[in-house]
């Protein structure tokens, strides 16, 4: 599988792929279970193809924009202000009805501008959820009556109770183009997931395509899973999405997907995740921090379709970084969070501890494309600057029906890894060194990378194995020291990459690839650690 990597240059005044994060969403703890969706969905008439028609037709006609049209008291809020705005709890949906599940709505307000229609499935047929200011609490905003007059909502969020407190809590989160977010028991909200990524990185800049309504199938008393259908739209694709929604330690969504072409992109993202990505082991702050690193995700983790595992670990890069994975029917990928100890980070307020985890879990053949990572430079955390998804080298022809299928999964400590091969756990950067008189290490003008690998398959090694690395480094790269040795204080084995940099006169620096994995003879023991070495 080639890995391949490209950069371009950030045009001013534009970020693409950001989104406005931290809303101030609670952590939610959820039920676990599992129901196929046809047992929850079997008593309603309305489903995947009514939705699909809506589809079918809006691609026949020409793109209209939704009408945003907000007065200026909610679309000029600042975002302590829009927080403060919140659905009253005692007006949850289902909440009085012993459901497994209840339904609470986002207000329309600063750039959540763009109105959404929401309606539930009853064995009776479908209804409209209308919006009612009185169903809000305000938060010491004042709005006037005209203010408040024919607004929608700007999406919704899904509550399940704590199997062991009964305390109910946000699991799953639709707000903002085509946005969700979820978590599972325990955790505190991260990432994010998409329903299309549209020309993410490219210089023409990106198309967000918008979810415009929602159907969700009102759950009976014994259901354990939640069925919600989406309608895409935007100037180029329509398409219509059913979630199914398992709460758990492991928040899985099942994601059903057909989209329809208004006309050509250069380039279509499928299952999109997005983090964020500041700092941590392999790329030290800036500035000192006493956090030794602030991400949602660390690392892009794929699983070929020939039953390869890559490793990517992330970075803040200082231009716009485009890197690939091909491969034919890929088994998923995932933008990962490996490292889930407090000390990890020391930050008692965000908890980046508790955040998951988000694998594509691919389902049945998409042929071949790759997997393209797009890393983004960050002033903070306050952007998401990490984007993966998957590109079908065919793309989908206008107006002919694209299908496709996969799991999310949300996870934290339940991790999603190679099964028989050694994992990454940590890449950790510094200046190289070198030991003079067997007395002290001083800097010699290197640089130099730690990989630490764990698994099953290392353990049950002779202490004296002898382990050994396969390094292929990038143009750019001389290797001055390639040493293995056991990890006698927590396992595993660590992997120490030396190196000097070169650069020809008159030709510009650029990130400079790095790969190596462990074998022991001819048997390979780890997944491949793609590290790109930023331009320093």
């Amino acid at each position: 599988m080639p890995f391949s990597s490209s950069t371009f240059r950030m045009r001013s005044g534009r970020v693409p792929g950001s989104f406005q994060r931290r809303i101030g969403l609670a952590a939610g703890l959820l039920l676990g279970g599992l129901l196929s969706s046809a047992a929850v969905a079997k008593d309603f008439d309305f489903g995947f193809e009514n939705v699909a028609t809506q589809a079918k037709r809006l691609a026949q006609h020409s793109y209209s924009s939704p009408q945003v049209d907000l007065p200026d008291a909610l679309a000029n809020l600042k975002f302590e202000q829009y927080i403060k705005i919140q659905y009253n709890a005692e007006h949850d949906l289902w909440r009085n009805d012993k459901l497994p599940f209840r339904l609470s709505f986002f207000h329309e307000g600063m750039q959540y501008n763009t109105p959404v229609k929401i309606h539930q499935i009853t064995a009776h047929g479908v209804q409209d959820i209308k919006f009612n200011a009185a169903d809000f609490n305000y938060g010491g905003n004042h709005f006037s009556a005209d203010d408040l007059k024919g607004l929608q909502f700007a999406g919704f969020r899904v509550e399940v109770p704590d199997a062991k407190t009964k305390q109910w809590y946000q699991n799953l989160v639709f707000q903002g183009a085509s946005y969700l977010r979820a978590i599972g028991q325990g955790q505190r909200f991260g990432l994010s997931a998409r329903g299309l990524a549209v020309d993410t990185g490219a210089p023409t800049g990106e198309e967000f395509p918008y979810f415009t309504e929602f159907w969700i199938a009102r759950p009976r008393n014994t259901d354990s899973a939640l069925i919600i259908y989406a309608l895409l739209d935007s100037p180029r694709m329509t398409g219509v999405y059913r979630y199914t929604l398992h709460p758990g330690t492991t928040a899985v969504i099942d994601v059903k997907a057909r989209v329809y072409m208004r006309a050509n992109v250069d380039k279509l993202g499928l299952a999109p995740l997005t983090g964020m990505f500041l700092f941590g082991p392999n790329q030290p702050p800036k500035t000192p921090d006493y956090r030794p690193a602030l991400h949602d995700s660390e690392g892009l983790s794929v699983h070929a379709g020939d039953g390869q595992w890559f490793w990517r670990p992330l970075l803040d890069p200082r231009m716009l970084t485009i890197s690939s994975f091909e491969t034919v029917n890929p088994k998923g990928f995932g933008l990962m969070q490996r490292s889930h100890a407090f000390s990890d980070y020391e930050d008692l307020d965000d908890r980046y501890d508790l955040r998951p985890s988000g694998w594509v879990d691919v389902k049945g053949n998409w042929g071949p494309g790759r997997v393209e990572l797009v890393e983004i430079p960050t002033p903070d955390e306050t952007n998401d600057n990490i984007v993966a998804y998957w590109v079908p080298r065919q793309q989908p022809k206008p107006l002919q029906p694209f299908n496709y299928e996969y799991s999310l999964r949300f996870e934290n400590t339940e991790q999603t890894l190679p099964q028989t091969l050694a994992h990454v756990t940590q890449t950790r950067y510094s200046e190289g060194t070198v030991k003079q008189d067997n007395l002290i290490r001083k800097p010699d003008g290197s640089e130099e990378l730690l990989v630490d690998f764990a698994g099953a398959n290392l353990d049950k090694l002779p202490v004296n194995a002898p382990v050994q690395a396969v390094v292929e480094p990038g143009q750019q790269i001389s290797l001055v020291e390639v040493k293995v040795v056991r990890n006698e204080a927590v396992g595993g084995y660590r992997l120490l990459l030396r190196f000097r940099r070169h650069t020809p006169d008159g030709v510009k620096p650029r990130p400079a690839k790095i790969n190596a994995y462990l074998h022991l003879g001819d048997t390979t023991l780890s997944e491949t650690w793609s590290y790109l070495l930023p331009v320093p």
